[in-house]
């Protein structure tokens, strides 16, 4: 796998797609700057060797029109106090305006380019636009994660005009070592906690990870079809009827796999979708109609507890109740607080997945696990075995 310390960047002038979609407000104040923090050290170690960057990012989803809301300039100065430099705009991505600014471009210096989906060609991964986007640098660096899954031309195509001079960031290289660890690497026993609030969404994860897992903790909404399928009473609690055989095969398959599958045995019931409910813990099997459960009970977090701190590598993904409600939030901290202890004792813990991390940013954990992905959809079809196009662009 080669990254960015394979190359030295002196009078090199690196073309890296960084992945800039970050929220914006109604001023166009950047409203969580993650995203550029994280891009920084690539940029630094380029910048430090001699080099110079040229930044291509998407924002939003303009599909092909240009759109002042959606225009990359309102990040530059942002850009420029997070990295420590000046980072120039040019509101063009490829074409002779965009090729002559980069040829002024003097070592040190930073260029960031305009929207590349203001282009259709970007999706459609044309060939003619990742040619002229390979006109702007000496290298291509692809730190991207949260793009990596989608075959456009600034994460894939225009990979190949590049031959040997291409690389990951550290950015990406780490997600690469960070999914590898947990998938096929992992100090036994191997924990993966999945929840959120469908089978169907994390069959394909579930499937793909019984050979590598020897823990499956389940919890969060899908816990329900589960337990309803084994004949539990469920109430008015969230259940895919139509899943229910095909959570009895995953556990079957478990079995077969000597794969330890930990399911609620309790949960905090409501009478209503609210956080102001009348709230009661239920046994999860028992829980009466008109309720509903919304979050882990006690019993279940101390049980759940137990197998993450005797793991040695623990994959998280999906919340296990409604936390965005403060009264239905008290598990998906608890699950936290167990993962930060494990980590604190040596394991290696993986977050991963829009919801977890939005969790784990909540209530303070992003610094206390051991790495926290920053794609929400390239990480989970990581975890489903598929390969990345982004990634597979540059080992080619």
């Amino acid at each position: 796998m080669k990254t960015i310390d394979d190359f030295n960047f002196e009078n090199k002038k690196a073309l890296i797609r960084v992945d800039f979609n970050v929220p914006l407000d109604a001023e166009f104040n950047i409203t969580d700057t993650n995203r550029i923090e994280a891009a920084k050290p690539t940029i630094i170690k380029i910048l430090e060797d001699g080099g110079s960057a040229v930044l291509m990012s998407h924002l939003g989803r303009p599909k092909g029109e240009v759109r002042d809301d959606m225009s990359l300039k309102h990040l530059a100065n942002k850009a420029s106090e997070i990295i420590g430099v000046q980072v120039k705009f040019i509101d063009k991505c490829v074409g002779r305006v965009a090729e002559e600014a980069v040829a002024a471009l003097q070592p040190g210096e930073v260029l960031l380019l305009e929207n590349l989906r203001f282009h259709e060609e970007e999706e459609k991964g044309d060939d003619t636009f990742a040619e002229g986007l390979s006109k702007l640098g000496d290298i291509y660096v692809n730190d991207a994660f949260g793009t990596a899954h989608r075959a456009h031309a600034s994460t894939t195509v225009v990979a190949k005009y590049f031959g040997e001079n291409k690389c990951f960031g550290y950015l990406m290289a780490k997600e690469i070592e960070s999914i590898t660890k947990v998938m096929e690497t992992g100090e036994k026993p191997v924990t993966a906690i999945l929840g959120g609030s469908k089978v169907s969404s994390k069959i394909t994860i579930i499937e793909n990870i019984l050979d590598k897992v020897d823990h499956l903790i389940i919890g969060g909404g899908m816990t329900y079809t589960f337990v309803k399928a084994q004949g539990g009473k469920i109430g008015d609690s969230i259940c895919e009827d139509d899943k229910q055989e095909l959570a009895l095969n995953i556990l079957k398959e478990a079995e077969a796999k000597g794969v330890q599958v930990h399911l609620p045995v309790d949960v905090i019931a409501a009478d209503d979708f609210s956080n102001d409910a009348e709230t009661k813990f239920s046994p999860v099997n028992e829980i009466p109609d008109g309720w509903q459960g919304l979050d882990a009970g006690p019993e279940t977090l101390e049980n759940f507890k137990k197998v993450i701190l005797q793991s040695k590598t623990i994959l998280w993904n999906g919340p296990v109740g409604v936390f965005e409600m403060e009264t239905f939030s008290k598990g998906t901290i608890a699950i936290g607080s167990s993962i930060e202890e494990a980590t604190k004792n040596g394991a290696f813990s993986l977050v991963g997945g829009g919801d977890s991390v939005a969790a784990v940013k909540q209530f303070g954990f992003e610094d206390k696990v051991s790495y926290v992905s920053t794609g929400g959809g390239a990480m989970l079809e990581s975890l489903e075995g598929k390969t990345l196009p982004g990634i597979a662009a540059i080992l080619d």
